[in-house]
């Protein structure tokens, strides 16, 4: 429906666009690159774009799995997983890792990458990966509509145990973002967003005091 300019819809009737634009307008989004091992020691890496951190302490971050696919399996079984930043020089890398493949396929050979052993959990870091969270399983759940009819998709949020840094993306001791350059999912059939240090501004809180 068109009125005084505006495009509305509601989702259970249907949106009368070309494609979907919820997944355009909630971005760009963090990449879930998510590394996770088998109770067999198979491993699997998949990406998600439902992704994002949620608490400071202790430090969460989640990502949410339309169908319980390979990842969420893996690590309901074994309690851990890894979260590999996604960046500009690995976004085809990345891309390759999300091809619909056998739950015994290695993605980590599919996408040409290499599984670094973690400090804490088995699953393997990506080692080509400059920023790395190693996570153990605090919650899974099944979400479900404001009917409480559970949809086929499970919030998977994890505790961060330990972290791993490239120090050249450190710099007088604070984290350069833009230096990672890294990409984010922006809907469409294939948009993606980069960070770049001229995308990045500043902007202090009302209540907040001037930085040291």
């Amino acid at each position: 429906m068109n009125e005084g300019g505006i495009h509305s819809y509601e989702p259970a009737a249907g949106h009368g666009l070309r494609h979907d634009p919820f997944n355009a307008i909630i971005g760009p989004r963090p990449i879930g690159w998510v590394s996770s091992r088998s109770p067999d020691g198979g491993l699997n890496l998949a990406p998600y774009s439902f992704f994002n951190a949620f608490n400071y302490k202790p430090p969460l971050i989640g990502f949410s799995s339309i169908g319980y696919k390979h990842s969420v399996r893996n690590i309901e079984q074994t309690g851990e997983f890894v979260w590999n930043l996604a960046t500009r020089a690995l976004a085809d890398a990345m891309n390759r890792t999300s091809a619909h493949v056998p739950y015994e396929a290695d993605e980590f050979a599919l996408g040409g990458l290499t599984p670094l052993p973690s400090r804490i959990v088995a699953a393997p870091r990506v080692a080509e990966s400059p920023v790395t969270m190693e996570c153990k399983l605090a919650q899974l759940v099944q979400l479900h509509g404001v009917d409480g009819k559970p949809v086929e998709s499970w919030l998977t949020i994890g505790e961060v145990v330990a972290v791993h840094i490239d120090t050249r993306l450190i710099k007088d001791g604070v984290y350069d973002t833009a230096a990672a350059r890294p990409i984010l999912r922006a809907g469409r059939w294939g948009d993606y967003a980069e960070i770049t240090p001229e995308a990045m501004f500043v902007m202090a809180r009302p209540d907040e005091k001037t930085r040291s």
